[in-house]
This record gives C-alpha cells, sequence and structure tokens, in this order.
C-alpha cells in the first residue's frame, strides 16, 4: 500500500497483478489449466510422458501448499469432466501430430462424417486443433488446392512423406479458420439472425458464440444474437440445442434449413 499519511492508504497499481483476496488464489481459467495438467499426468499412466511430466506434478503440488498456507486442499472435490469426446486411433493421433510438428506432407484415407465417403488425401499439415473436446487437423488440401479442416478421429492409414509441407500463413490460416463460426469455417458468406425465448436469454446472453458476434435484449426479456457464418451445419446444430427456446430469423436459406431439420425430426414421432 502507499499513502501520505492524512488522505489514507491505497493499493499500488504496480502491485496490482500480484494483489490477491484472501481465499480468491486463482481464476477459473488458472484452475480449468490446473486441473487439466493434473489430468494428463493421470491419463499419462505410467507411459512415456510420466517421468518428463513428474517435475510439473511437484510444480503444481507446491504452487497448492503456497497458496494454502501448508494445507492440504482437497482438489479432487473440483471437477473437469469431459463431454462428447470420440474415441482416437492413437496410432494415426501420433502421426498426425508428428508431421504437423515437423512440418512434413501427409497422406491419409479420410472418411467424411457428412457422407460417408473414404477418400485418399495428400495434404500439408497446418496446425492440431482442440475443439470441443476432440481434435482437428488443419491443412492445405494439394488436391482440392485449399484449406481444410479434418476430423482426427476419422482419419486412418496416416503416412508421412518425406516432401516438406507447404506452410500457410497465419493471417490466411486466422482469416480461413478463424472468422467465421465454428470449427468448419472460411470467410463469412452472411451473418445468421437467431431469437431466444425470455427463459434462454439467461444463458445465451453469458455465452461467446463468435469473436465478432453481436447480441441486445429486446423489450419483452428475449434475447437477439447474430453471428457471421460460412457453413451453417454447426450453427445449426448448436441453435436446434435450445430447441423451441430458439428461432432462426434470418438468413431466409439458414432458416429453411432449420426448419426441414426439426421436420424430418418431428417425422421421426409420427410412425
Amino acid at each position: 500500500m502507499v499513502g501520505n499519511g492524512e488522505a489514507g492508504f491505497r493499493y499500488d497499481t504496480s502491485e496490482g497483478d500480484r494483489f490477491e483476496l484472501p481465499g480468491l488464489w486463482l481464476s477459473s481459467e488458472e484452475l480449468h489449466a490446473l486441473l487439466a495438467a493434473q489430468q494428463l499426468l493421470m491419463r499419462s499412466g505410467g507411459g512415456v510422458l510420466s517421468n518428463a511430466l513428474a517435475p510439473l506434478q511437484q510444480r503444481i503440488e507446491k504452487l497448492l501448499d503456497e497458496h494454502a498456507g501448508g494445507r492440504r486442499l482437497p482438489v479432487e472435490r473440483v471437477r473437469v469432466i469431459p463431454h462428447r469426446t470420440r474415441r482416437q486411433d492413437e496410432t494415426a493421433f501420433r502421426t498426425v501430430a508428428t508431421a504437423v510438428l515437423d512440418r512434413k506432407r501427409l497422406t491419409f484415407e479420410y472418411r467424411a462424417r457428412s457422407t460417408d465417403e473414404r477418400t485418399r488425401r495428400s495434404v500439408s499439415p497446418q496446425r492440431l486443433t482442440h475443439y470441443r473436446e476432440n481434435w482437428y487437423l488443419d491443412a492445405w488440401d494439394h488436391e482440392r488446392d485449399a484449406l481444410r479442416s479434418f476430423s482426427v478421429d476419422r482419419i486412418s492409414a496416416a503416412k508421412i512423406g518425406e516432401d516438406a509441407a507447404h506452410d500457410v500463413a497465419d493471417d490466411e490460416l486466422d482469416q480461413h479458420l478463424a472468422s467465421s463460426y465454428g470449427i468448419f469455417s472460411g470467410a463469412p458468406k452472411g451473418w445468421a439472425t437467431i431469437l431466444f425465448s425470455a427463459k434462454a436469454a439467461r444463458w445465451v446472453a453469458d455465452e461467446h458464440w463468435h469473436s465478432q458476434q453481436q447480441g441486445r435484449f429486446l423489450p419483452d426479456g428475449r434475447y437477439e444474437l447474430k453471428v457471421p457464418y460460412s457453413a451453417g451445419r454447426e450453427l445449426l446444430m448448436d441453435v436446434m440445442h435450445y430447441g423451441n427456446d430458439a428461432e432462426i430469423v434470418e438468413p431466409v436459406v439458414l432458416r429453411e434449413q432449420a426448419k426441414t431439420m426439426l421436420e424430418l425430426a418431428l417425422s421421426n414421432y409420427g410412425r
């Protein structure tokens, strides 16, 4: 603290990053990172990472001791539960990850989940992305001469080639893969406007859908959300999650796609 002895005292702004309220020793993001690291250690289960990660486990324990004043904190009472994870072929995953890090071209068989079509792909891997509890490969597809995202759990017979991977600039990767909604993105083709009921608004107003999203409460308590999107598949899945508490207003083509999906779903109950 600093002060002049007359006007009182205040916290020195230069010490702001180090100031902690009693008990509030970790932010939510820091706590999540800590628990994720602990889970990684437990999942390694005697594998090649165990010895390498042992110092990290010791550092975590020391960090907890420092903030707990020497008493043991029951961290096991705070849980991080994976949701809708997919089974991975560990051999394929290691091959893909190695190609990304070694900057080598990669060939593999890919079975698209949407069409169930199996194709042979030759790519220059760019990034390995963890999104919604699952892994994706962002790569330059040489036959299609374009950037593509592949779900790693759909990759098989992966082989690393001798040729160096073609590198795509980070700016171009960000523009193509992160400028629109979700993992299956591209240059935004438009904006979607979604209306949520007053009940759902209490959740949606606090959710992060996109870095450029626009949201506002309407006078009747409903919530209007606008997000840029390219392919609407993933956006539709998220909207459908809210059932009758969500309505796509525009564009018309996306609204009609949602209507068709709902009609098909309803037909399953009319048999």
